[in-house]
């Protein structure tokens, strides 16, 4: 399981022209599922995101975490994350998990990172979505389950 965490002063999800979720400051988790995924991975995402020290402390310092700010955390899935592009100039998504298995292991990060006390708003599944963001810093972090990166 992979994830794009960015730091945020707000951002916005838009499907069709209405807000499917919103947040103050907090973050904006992208999150891509392949098939070898398990529980055991969104499980263990949840917990680093959410204890990340990427907040700014009284001395300006990467201190804090998510849960000591008590931002939000704005959730959308996004399998391009595991779009594959080392051959030819069309990326490959064979490792992104099938939309079933995607979408249970992407509630089950979200009841996750929920069950931690954060405020979670998410993305529409499979939808288009238009992603509106103020990144803070610019602070953006990779993470993956596997640790393959």
């Amino acid at each position: 399981m992979r994830a794009v965490v960015q730091r945020v002063k707000e951002a916005k999800v838009t499907v069709r022209g209405t807000t499917s979720g919103r947040i103050a400051a907090g973050v904006l988790i992208f999150l891509g599922v392949t098939e070898e995924d398990s529980q055991k991975d969104a499980s263990y995402l949840a917990d680093k995101i959410v204890n990340l020290r990427i907040f700014p402390d009284a001395e300006d310092k990467m201190n804090l975490s998510l849960l000591d700010t008590q931002g939000g955390a704005l959730i959308v899935s996004q399998f391009t994350l595991y779009g594959d592009c080392r051959k030819g100039r069309r990326p490959s998504y064979a490792k992104a998990a099938h939309p079933l298995k995607a979408e249970e292991l992407y509630n089950f990060f979200i009841k996750g990172v929920a069950a931690h006390g954060i405020t979670v708003a998410t993305g529409v599944f499979q939808a288009m979505m238009d992603v509106q963001l103020i990144n803070d810093g610019p602070v953006t972090l990779l993470l993956d389950s596997r640790k393959d990166f």
